[in-house]
């Protein structure tokens, strides 16, 4: 077995709940894509499972000591093991891989050949990017999100070098691949016990990334279609609450036009917040939770008393103005429209 002292080019983060039943498979995916390579390290992290998950981790470290860490830690949901993988991580990049989903062994050599060139030029780069393609298992179709044409190719570049992003190419966490130390230092303010914390992981530690390379390879393979998902629209709906605690803390964040300098990050980040905003908008609707529309008018409020600028960029632009229509006639627009977005762009 290779020596634990080796260099770790990536750590892998698997955040894992319950998660026995397909572990497996994203935990083989990375070990046979990175050819058993003794400078990659997966980090399973058990978040106070209550099935087989548990004794599955200490299984995989015991097999492979050199490569594969078990830490076991009381639940504290999908932010907390992410922390926590990246607390304990000792590779020069991170990247989290949720444990139903699994990566392209092509992709990933292709990834790791790159990171190790990095590394031995002594090159910083402080987010690398890939594509990802959402697994609709239930229709049996495949959805590749890819950024050839917002971002430059087989360079490392800066934020003043990227292009416009559709409404469908956000950097989302399956396509971004941080330096370790540029996380920690983002001091990432995820919350206990609650969904789309995605959300943040894709949006506080952008500004701290000064240098970036985009791979054109279809890495990340996200797995749709399981019953009760984050993102089914029946579980949205659910959790609310849980959509407006995230986009509060984004909103939290930055003063986006005061504290974020490259004008075209700055633009995508508004773009990225004003989606959260429309989201919490449209679910709002969808609702019929009775709090719900008090919920959004004071998202909307506190928006204003944060930032005027960034709440009229977000109410006023395109998105706000169609997510936010009056009347109750307003409001079926508003979900049709919706839903007809979720068509064209295939996102849930």
């Amino acid at each position: 077995m290779p020596s634990s002292a080796t260099h770790k080019v990536v750590t892998f983060g698997i955040p894992s709940y319950n998660a026995a039943a397909d572990m497996d498979r994203c935990i083989t995916s990375i070990l046979e894509g990175s050819s058993y390579a003794s400078d990659i390290e997966i980090i399973i992290v058990d978040d106070g499972s209550v099935d087989e998950t548990p004794a599955k981790a200490d299984e995989w470290e015991a097999r492979y000591p050199g490569i594969i860490r078990a830490v076991h830690q009381e639940n504290g949901g999908h932010g907390i093991a992410v922390l926590s993988g990246l607390r304990e991580a000792t590779g020069t990049y991170y990247k989290v891989v949720d444990s139903d989903d699994w990566l392209d062994a092509s992709a990933l050599s292709t990834m790791l050949t790159i990171l190790r060139g990095f590394e031995e030029r002594g090159t910083r780069v402080d987010l690398f990017i890939s594509n990802y393609v959402y697994e609709k298992v239930h229709e049996g179709t495949h959805q590749t999100i890819g950024y050839r044409t917002a971002l430059p190719r087989k360079k490392i570049f800066t934020w003043n070098e990227v292009g416009r992003f559709r409404p469908d190419q956000n950097l989302l966490m399956h396509s971004l691949c941080y330096r370790t130390d540029v996380l920690r230092e983002a001091d990432l303010p995820l919350p206990a016990h609650t969904f789309y914390v995605d959300n943040i992981y894709a949006y506080v530690p952008l500004p701290r990334c000064k240098t970036l390379y985009y791979a054109d390879i279809d890495l990340y393979r996200y797995f749709i279609g399981r019953e009760g998902q984050s993102v089914n629209e029946a579980t949205m709906v659910k959790r609310l609450d849980q959509q407006f605690r995230i986009t509060r803390i984004m909103m939290n964040a930055y003063h986006l036009y005061d504290e974020v300098e490259p004008p075209r990050l700055r633009s995508y980040m508004m773009h990225y917040f004003t989606m959260m905003m429309s989201i919490c908008s449209v679910f709002s609707k969808l609702s019929d939770n009775p709090e719900a529309k008090t919920w959004l008018r004071d998202l909307w409020h506190d928006l204003k008393a944060y930032d005027e600028r960034m709440y009229r960029h977000a109410r006023y632009g395109l998105m706000g103005v169609g997510t936010n229509l009056p009347s109750r006639a307003g409001e079926k627009t508003t979900i049709g429209l919706y839903h007809l977005a979720s068509k064209i762009f295939k996102f849930n």
